[in-house]
């Protein structure tokens, strides 16, 4: 008789509540650590918990009285943590991007663990529940949770002349009916540098609405008098 783990289910889908909740939290905050993250993590160290107090209760009978079954798994985790930080990059704007590649990775080496120990159901089941919490959730939240969540940011650097008045460049910008038509833009960041040829470096952080597209916020940053050069990135 196939022997299904609704325990263990109940387990995963509770820490990926969890998961949820706290990547929410990150993520109205702008913090680096978002939904995906969080929920991969959790559900991940879930998994991998779960598999090592179940393996003493399976394994107890392969006379390992003095072996831990368990202990070489557990250097695997350690060690495609370090694989996983090679992912994680930070951009010359200091936004950190690659996170969830590296919980992915890590939760994955977490998937052959269970299924190295025999663990099928955990495995099959744990799989389907990261895909959910990276694929589906985060939309689902979009839709249906605050507004700040379907928020995206844009980098934004402006190359501009020395004489100009930098305050007034920012409330133009902020002020454009083009782009205060669509709501829910705000400057999060704010970052002045002068440069070597004399000119003024503006970089800012945009947070705006799935509506903003970047080429509208390039469109209406060129042409703002005394701005130079632009570049913008959605981030």
């Amino acid at each position: 008789m196939v022997h299904i783990p609704i325990d263990f289910f109940i387990k995963v889908t509770f820490s990926l509540f969890l998961g949820l909740l706290i990547g929410i939290d990150r993520q109205l905050k702008h913090k680096p650590l978002g939904l995906k993250t969080c929920m991969v993590i959790s559900v991940a160290s879930c998994l991998v918990t779960v598999i090592s107090i179940e393996s003493i209760e399976k394994f107890h009978n392969l006379a390992l009285t003095n072996r831990d079954p368990m202990r070489l798994a557990a250097q695997i985790v350690s060690g495609v943590g370090f694989l996983g930080a090679g992912v994680i990059l930070r951009r010359n704007n200091d936004v950190i991007s690659g996170l969830t590649s590296a919980a992915m990775i890590w939760a994955a080496s977490g998937i052959g663990i269970a299924v190295g120990a025999g663990f099928y159901w955990e495995a099959s089941y744990s799989v389907f529940i990261i895909i959910l919490a990276v694929n589906v959730l985060p939309f689902l939240i979009r839709l249906i949770g605050p507004k700040k969540l379907s928020h995206k940011d844009i980098s934004v650097k402006l190359i501009v002349d020395p004489s100009c008045d930098v305050t007034q460049i920012i409330m133009n910008i902020e002020s454009d009916q083009e782009l205060a038509r669509k709501k829910g833009l705000d400057i999060r960041h704010i970052k002045l540098k002068d440069l070597e040829s004399g000119n003024r470096q503006i970089s800012l952080i945009l947070s705006a609405t799935h509506k903003h597209y970047v080429t509208e916020v390039y469109k209406v940053v060129k042409q703002t008098e005394n701005v130079l050069t632009v570049e913008i990135e959605e981030l």
